[in-house]
């Protein structure tokens, strides 16, 4: 059954009490007018969802933008790519001169030749002995990293470790007593606030823009083109100018503190026309501490497929399920063996709340879950059978285990470099095995891409053990030592990893 999703922003208005202005005639005199200052109590008409409040005076964003600025750095990625070769046509001078790379190995060679391609972004201080968070899609696939200060200072950078899921990642520069910008807290952010976003757009670094948080928990299904891969999006959203280079920037509250980083905008040409997005201080905050003690993040798992019960839901579901009003979280499955499981839930029960916070949408659920770590209790709140029930949840991996994972537990699926999808029941039975996961594109700082493995390789065994499925790929943890698997054409082919 297709999801379906649906938004609900708040929007809070105010009312505020002028002046009153009044006017007397006097008999045979031009019209005098006198302006009357608070000449009768004013009375607020407000609506059943609506609060007043006494207005407060247009923010002095001067002082964040003064402080925060010091902090926020430029970040050049330089990576290593692969030329195209020449051909059978050898060289054309004709195209060289118009800008199109022809390679430079030998005529007929079929040696790779390569050159540098340089990115930029931005990045955020956040340690004084030089720790510094910004985008993984910043860095990603960069061979060598550079760091500008706001000062003009330049450093070499250390990829400590990132986060594709989030789109985090920890870098580390050799330096004391640097500016730094504190963590605020992302929880706290009201709609309507002023936040400031400050980067390195188009290369002008130093940029500082200004705006409101116009939402929050916003989930746009950009950091994966690939639905079937793991990411957790709950974006603050602002109408802050954000362009490229500001990705890995900061996003700042009225007092100086970091309550997001800036990474990406909607658009449809590639350039602000209103809106950009930043992952929310609660996620950054967890993602660094883990990259920074583990290399890795200590990703948590409540182990359930769901649904939001949403006005979709109802027209398609409701009837099936037994649901007539909106609100909460349906679990459709569960996994076994997993947190939830483990715990007592069931397909079939609907989450109303995570440690006391009402839980409505996806990105919520999400975020709740991303911020904490395997071996971690949550309560969680749930309906079943018209009776509330409190389930008492300790987390785990996607290994369904509860001990931290380390550097060495890797994360198979993304160290092999690839997007995956399951071998369809036509192709398994053309090529007579049970199961398998094709690869359906090659990144080109992975195994497969070292290994040499084409488009439509479909996986069988991984270190000896079978993969059948998308779902056996992503619970395995360890070094690679060894991938089978068959192409399409019915050819075998085992690849050995030497250290």
């Amino acid at each position: 059954m297709k999801n379906f999703w649906m938004f609900l922003g708040v929007v809070a208005v105010s009312a505020a009490a002028g002046g009153v202005t009044a006017w007397t005639v006097a008999g045979g005199q031009p019209a005098e007018i006198q302006y009357v200052a608070d000449s009768a109590p004013h009375q607020t008409q407000l609506g059943t969802h609506f609060t007043a409040y006494e207005p407060t005076k247009y923010p002095d964003l001067t002082y964040a933008a003064e402080n925060a600025v010091k902090a926020v750095v430029n970040i050049e990625a330089v990576q290593r790519v692969e030329m195209p070769s020449r051909g059978q046509y050898g060289y054309d001078p004709f195209l060289e001169f118009f800008g199109f790379p022809q390679g430079y190995g030998r005529r007929g060679s079929n040696e790779p030749q390569y050159r540098e391609r340089k990115a930029g972004g931005s990045g955020v201080i956040i340690s004084e002995d030089g720790y510094i968070v910004t985008n993984n899609h910043v860095v990603d696939g960069a061979t060598k990293l550079r760091v500008q200060l706001n000062d003009g200072r330049t450093f070499d950078a250390e990829l400590i470790g990132k986060d594709s899921a989030t789109d985090i990642a920890l870098l580390k520069i050799d330096g004391e007593g640097l500016p730094t910008l504190p963590f605020g807290s992302s929880d706290e952010l009201r709609l309507g606030e002023w936040v400031l976003a400050i980067g390195s757009p188009y290369d002008l670094r130093s940029t500082i823009t200004a705006g409101i948080v116009s939402a929050k928990a916003r989930t746009l299904g950009a950091l994966s083109n690939n639905p079937e891969d793991f990411s957790i999006e709950s974006f603050i959203q602002t109408d802050a100018a954000v362009n490229p280079g500001n990705s890995g920037g900061a996003l700042v509250n009225a007092r100086g503190e970091l309550v997001g980083i800036n990474t990406l905008i909607q658009s449809q040409t590639g350039s602000y026309i209103g809106y950009s997005f930043a992952v929310p201080e609660a996620i950054v905050k967890k993602v660094v501490v883990d990259l920074k003690q583990h290399g890795v993040v200590q990703r948590a798992l409540l182990g359930i497929g769901f649904q939001v019960i949403d006005q979709n839901f109802i027209d398609h579901l409701g009837e099936e399920t037994g649901i007539k009003e909106i609100g909460g979280i349906y679990v459709g499955s569960v996994e076994e063996g997993g947190a939830a499981s483990e715990a007592g839930i069931r397909k079939g029960d609907i989450l109303t709340h995570i440690d006391g916070v009402a839980i409505n949408d996806a990105a919520t659920l999400r975020e709740r879950i991303a911020r904490l770590s395997p071996n971690d209790k949550v309560k969680i709140s749930a309906k079943r059978e018209g009776k509330v029930k409190l389930f008492e949840v300790t987390l785990r991996n996607k290994a369904g285990k509860t001990d931290p994972v380390t550097k060495e537990d890797i994360d198979v699926a993304e160290t092999l470099g690839g997007k995956f999808v399951d071998a369809s029941e036509k192709l398994c039975r053309e090529l007579e095995i049970r199961g398998g996961v094709q690869v359906a594109g090659i990144k080109a700082d992975g195994i497969l891409a070292r290994a040499r493995v084409k488009e439509g390789f479909v996986i069988t065994h991984i270190n000896d053990r079978a993969v059948y499925s998308l779902s056996d790929l992503r619970k395995l943890t360890g070094k690679i030592r060894s991938i089978d698997g068959i192409y399409p054409n019915g050819r075998s082919a085992s690849y050995v990893l030497v250290e």
